[in-house]
């Protein structure tokens, strides 16, 4: 089991800082737009809060991963950290689709994996 949820844990952490480089590195590029449904007049204005909702995914990973270097030797503290990470990618895509019905697709996108490493890391304890 602990293997699964190391290798769903590093996934969603890997998923989230692709989300970060897109929102706070890429945010204008004409792809980007399209992948958040945001025209280039939008994308202007959302600009600084999309480049700090990416240092929040950012966070989120760098916590994910902490947690799951400190598995091996440290496991309830690895574990806590790494259920912290997963947990709040979790909590953020259930409030997307939550407060906006048309966000399912994303919000799949967003927790699956979280989901997943979720439950495979609370059935290793």
């Amino acid at each position: 089991m602990t293997i699964i949820a190391v290798v769903l844990a590093v996934a969603a952490a890997l998923l989230h800082v692709y989300i970060f480089v897109l929102e706070s590195f890429r945010w204008n590029e004409p792809s980007t737009r399209r992948t958040f449904g945001v025209s280039e007049a939008d994308a202007a204005v959302l600009a600084p809060m999309a480049y700090n909702q990416g240092f929040y995914n950012l966070f989120l990973a760098i916590v994910t991963l902490v947690g799951v270097a400190l598995l091996g030797s440290e496991n309830v503290a690895g574990t806590a950290l790494a259920l912290a990470g997963t947990g709040s990618m979790l909590a953020a895509a259930v409030v997307l689709v939550t407060h906006d019905r048309s966000m399912v697709r994303a919000a799949a996108t967003q927790g699956t994996v979280p989901l997943l490493a979720v439950v495979f890391l609370l059935l290793q304890l």
